[in-house]
């Protein structure tokens, strides 16, 4: 595995955002499928269901839930066309990466659990290159050797 992403950089593929003229044109560039996994995948369908219930709540926040559905079908898509490839981490060693992670930059940088799982999966699967646009979880990627292209 050369690179892996984090869910924004997924938000910036499959919903219009100042990122996604960034995330499509990389894309674009990549020879092989974008390895997702499922924790992956979970966050950012959960962030899609989340936005819709606030849309449904407060129509100025969050995005319509014809909206987010279209962003679930383009996923399963990509999915099914090889564009995005499922990958199987161990688990245990993921989780031993974020322990490790989190001892030494957590306190220093303040870094979220979905972060430095992301970060984690990323280093287990020997990614040179780490995908996203946030940037706090920038700081960490790079901290631990990884090159954050966009």
């Amino acid at each position: 595995m050369n690179v892996y992403p984090d869910t924004s950089f997924l938000c910036s593929l499959y919903r219009k955002q100042h990122t996604s003229p960034q995330a499509v044109i990389y894309q674009k560039i990549l020879t092989e499928p974008l390895p997702v996994s499922t924790f992956l995948l979970l966050e950012f369908r959960q962030s899609v269901r989340f936005q819709a219930r606030l849309f449904e709540k407060d129509r100025s926040k969050g995005f319509s839930k014809t909206e987010g559905t279209a962003m679930l079908r383009a996923l399963q898509s990509d999915l099914a066309d090889g564009i995005l490839e499922m990958i199987a981490p161990e688990w245990a060693d993921v989780h031993r990466i974020a322990e490790e992670l989190s001892a030494k930059h957590t306190e220093s940088g303040g870094h979220r659990l979905v972060d430095i799982l992301h970060v984690a999966t990323a280093v287990h699967l020997g990614a040179a290159q780490f995908l996203t646009f946030d940037a706090n979880q920038k700081k960490l990627a790079e901290a631990e050797g990884m090159v954050v292209p966009l």
